[in-house]
């Protein structure tokens, strides 16, 4: 992507998805951080840079940091997320929620970049099936006999082994 958004596609709010993902860095932390969607509807907000070190002292002492950087890449990474920090006014915020900076031209267009990945990604995957899947190919008696005697499995698959 060359060109960056010139117009504000307005607040992009949570879906259930993205407020299961913002509970579950909640869960992990001694007390709820406001920065995060508590409900569908509520707008998803681009963290502050640094955000990490205010929230990382916040872990229960018994949660590994390990799990509340999963959870928070996880809420990070989201599509949704990518498309608030897009937005040509979007700001940065604080852990209570209060817009802090605006972000850079620079991650407002990573950001887009991402999120034209992301489509692309989605276009070559292949659609679910809808369809039943055909059977699987035929197999000789002598075949059949071998897979059941090496536990279903075909002499092709047990030489290759």
């Amino acid at each position: 992507m060359e060109e960056p958004w010139m117009t504000n596609r307005g607040p992009i709010v949570a879906m259930a998805l993205d407020v299961k993902k913002a509970e579950a860095i909640n869960t992990l932390l001694v007390r709820r951080i406001d920065i995060l969607p508590s409900k569908p509807g509520d707008i998803i907000r681009p963290f502050a840079l640094g955000l990490w070190n205010d929230i990382r002292p916040l872990l229960k002492p018994d949660m590994p940091v390990m799990s509340l950087r999963r959870a928070t890449s996880a809420f990070l990474h989201s599509k949704r997320y990518y498309f608030a920090c897009a937005q040509p006014d979007s700001m940065r915020h604080d852990m209570a929620g209060n817009p802090i900076e605006p972000l850079s031209a620079e991650d407002r267009l990573a950001a887009q970049e991402r999120i034209a990945a992301l489509k692309q990604t989605q276009a070559k995957s292949p659609a679910p099936a809808s369809e039943p899947k055909s059977p699987p190919p035929a197999s000789s008696k002598a075949e059949l006999i071998r897979a059941s005697l090496l536990g279903g499995r075909k002499l092709s698959d047990r030489v290759a082994r």
